[in-house]
């Protein structure tokens, strides 16, 4: 399985594509930290409230552009054929493909600890609620973890690269925020608009966002890993 994401690792950062990809997150998180209006400055006290509001929305543009060739360039050149004559089961492949892709979205998020020491060291006073700001970081690479099984299991869906990019853009924005307006169109449905405001993502990822972890957040978040990549299994069956 580690020659799987080694090989994930080397694929993505091979061109200028993938460093490209990892500097416009970057830039377009700190751009709206500190430059476009509605930033930190003008908080008025030091949060990075905005944008851990703003990552998963990056991130759902960032992760399916890493994934998106995972399997579909695999099936598109058939080196997926030569994969399998190596000594792997199945679900190696699939764990190897999906913790690579997971790295490096580990990655592209690693520097934005920057931004928690850049904003404490502008801060007054005790400064950020740090154990709320892990608790947040907590979340995102759940997310992350959800965004990333996502997108492998799309791009094993089809040979093509964009059709799986758009898949995996679909179906992420979908379980992130798609329960959340059916539940505010079920609002007066006597306590139901609850419930199924709890099947999406952002319901998860708010409650761990607030420092609170919750052992019924993480089941949650580990229970769509598990499903999304048994059917990236089951999809390989069929090849």
């Amino acid at each position: 399985m580690w020659s799987v994401c080694k090989k994930e690792l080397r694929q993505f950062f091979s061109s200028l594509t993938g460093y490209i990809a990892i500097v416009v997150f970057l830039l377009v998180n700190g751009l709206m930290l500190f430059v476009f209006p509605d930033n930190l400055f003008e908080y008025g006290y030091a949060t990075l409230d905005r944008f851990f509001q703003l990552a998963p929305w990056v991130l759902l543009l960032l992760i399916p552009a890493i994934t998106m060739r995972s399997f579909s360039d695999e099936f598109r050149t058939g080196t997926f054929e030569i994969l399998q004559t190596r000594p792997l089961s199945r679900w190696q492949i699939v764990g190897g493909k999906y913790f690579g892709s997971l790295l490096v979205v580990l990655i592209a998020l690693l520097p934005t600890i920057v931004y928690y020491f850049s904003v404490q060291s502008m801060a007054s006073g005790a400064g950020m609620d740090t154990g709320a700001t892990i608790g947040a970081y907590i979340g995102l690479f759940f997310l992350a973890a959800v965004f990333t099984a996502i997108g492998i299991c799309a791009s094993s869906f089809t040979s093509n690269a964009v059709v799986a990019f758009i898949i995996s853009i679909a179906a992420c924005a979908l379980l992130y925020y798609g329960f959340n307006a059916i539940s505010v169109l079920a609002a007066d449905s006597g306590g139901l608009d609850y419930y199924i405001e709890m099947m999406g993502i952002d319901f998860h990822y708010r409650s761990i966002s607030r420092g609170v972890i919750d052992s019924r957040d993480i089941i949650y978040f580990v229970s769509i890993v598990v499903v999304v990549l048994s059917i990236t299994n089951r999809n390989l069956i069929k090849r």
